[in-house]
């Protein structure tokens, strides 16, 4: 594996959930894989004035937790890199010693990744052009959320960019770092089997589901002032649809490829007050059982008499464009479902004709299964003969690759590649501002509809696929929900 450039990475919130569970164990990964030099740097920024021993002794503790067979030696020497800052992004008082710090290692790569609340992007930002640390080696991360909507999305987009040029910031979204996602690129532009039968003529629908069994877990106050649309769908699922729909790139060039998936957000047929009730469903889940055992519902969890924040949704989007006219693209995404599974289903056209005898069975059509997670791997579903005498009989079974089989080793986490991506400055798998503001386009109006719509999310019990509501928005077209939980097992 090829070596990064020497960096130092700065991750403001370093003690928070995101820098212990994700950040620092993926980071480990990448040095005891041999690709990040040793003289490199990772510093975490908190409030709290703590030393670097202390610090180093909760990084142990995260990637013991969350890196299995971790090699006592190498994470020693990792957390040899590794220091702490105590600073307050919204104060004067340390910045200059964080200045004099940073600026004592020229020549290496600066990247600044925002683990923290958006609120203090824009104080961050600001300080870190102050004291001259956005210079062309810098990089910014921005995590999600990025605004409640279009207007304050162009407003955080405004000051970042006042201290960042564009090429400079990296709008994360881990969905794209994973292995199945980039696959689809390969799957759709690598083999000549797909890329003609990538249209509205062979592809009858397509469905995307992101689904979660937990609760709020610790989240409940930025949550249910989100709720699944503007958490999952604005960013996650959008992306998603964006790389299975948009036209083939003239290159892997960063920028071609967001041109391509910033005419697919700019293509996304409008939903808003004439017709959000029939194209949208958002749901809140009931007590019920998740996980083996009781749940409580989304109020008790939320510790609130009332709340109309969605904690699931569904939605029949559509592709305005020539390629995929008339052809839904049906998301789906919610919390205390009964399977946590992210994947995307191709679901193409029945056969025009059948020559085959009722007593064969029936002929399923055919589709494509990628799963992002838990197990990343791509099915495709086939229709053979099953084996035996007595006539002919159809089957459906899978053609399937796992790719912890495929390949003999499990596949690096989404952080791991996006994280040396930005040390690379590689902006591909990273969302520029237009995608941004894009999807808040498409968004807002549904949003909206939901305000001015007095019905309160359609309840649904802990340890289900969501409302009924759910079920007939799609079956009223004729066609199923893919239930992952049971159909791939």
């Amino acid at each position: 594996m090829k070596v990064v450039d020497l960096f130092d990475l700065v991750i403001f919130g370093g003690t928070g959930d995101l820098a212990m569970r994700k950040l620092l164990p993926a980071m480990y990964r990448r040095y005891a894989d041999g690709q990040i030099p040793p003289d490199s740097r990772i510093i975490g920024v908190a409030r709290t004035r703590d030393t670097d021993e202390s610090y180093r002794d909760s990084v142990r503790a995260a990637i013991a937790q969350h890196v299995k067979n971790a090699d006592a030696a190498t994470v020693e020497s990792f957390l040899a890199m590794v220091h702490y800052f105590g600073l307050d992004a919204t104060q004067d008082a340390g910045w200059s010693e964080f200045e004099a710090n940073l600026k004592s290692r020229a020549g290496r790569v600066r990247v600044f990744y925002l683990s923290t609340s958006p609120s203090l992007f824009v104080a961050i930002c600001n300080r870190l052009r102050a004291h001259g640390l956005n210079g062309d080696d810098a990089r910014v991360v921005i995590e999600k959320p990025i605004g409640s909507d279009l207007a304050s999305a162009t407003v955080i987009n405004n000051d970042v960019a006042s201290a960042f040029d564009e090429r400079h910031v990296f709008r994360i979204d881990h969905y794209l770092g994973k292995e199945t996602v980039q696959n689809l690129l390969a799957l759709r532009f690598g083999n000549v089997l797909f890329e003609p039968l990538w249209n509205a003529r062979r592809i009858d629908h397509v469905q995307i589901t992101v689904a979660e069994t937990v609760g709020l877990e610790k989240r409940g106050a930025y949550y249910d002032n989100a709720g699944a649309l503007r958490d999952m769908v604005q960013n996650h699922l959008l992306q998603l649809l964006c790389m299975v729909a948009m036209e083939p790139p003239a290159s892997l060039d960063a920028d071609a490829v967001r041109d391509e998936k910033l005419k697919v957000l700019r293509s996304l047929k409008p939903i808003d007050q004439n017709n959000a009730i029939i194209s949208t469903v958002r749901g809140q889940y009931r007590a019920g059982a998740s996980n083996g055992g009781a749940v409580p519902g989304y109020l008790e969890d939320l510790g609130k008499p009332a709340s109309n924040t969605d904690t699931f949704v569904a939605i029949k989007a559509e592709v305005d464009n020539w390629r995929w006219a008339g052809v839904p693209f049906y998301l789906r995404t919610g919390k205390r479902l009964p399977a946590r599974v992210s994947e995307i289903v191709i679901q193409f056209k029945q056969i025009p004709h059948s020559i085959f005898a009722p007593s064969a069975g029936p002929v399923a059509p055919n589709k494509l299964v990628l799963r992002l997670q838990p197990d990343e791997g791509v099915k495709l579903w086939l229709m053979i003969k099953s084996p035996g005498p007595g006539g002919l009989r159809l089957q459906e079974v899978p053609l399937d690759m796992s790719f912890a089989e495929a390949f003999g080793v499990s596949q690096p986490d989404a952080y791991e590649r996006l994280l040396l991506d930005v040390v690379r400055g590689n902006l591909t798998l990273f969302m520029r501002r237009d995608e941004v503001e894009a999807a808040w386009s498409w968004v807002d109006p549904i949003l909206a509809a939901w305000k001015t719509n007095p019905e309160a999310p359609k309840p649904y019990t802990a340890g289900t696929w969501g409302p009924s509501a759910a079920v007939a928005l799609i079956e009223r077209d004729g066609r199923t929900w893919h239930d992952a939980d049971t159909n791939d097992a």
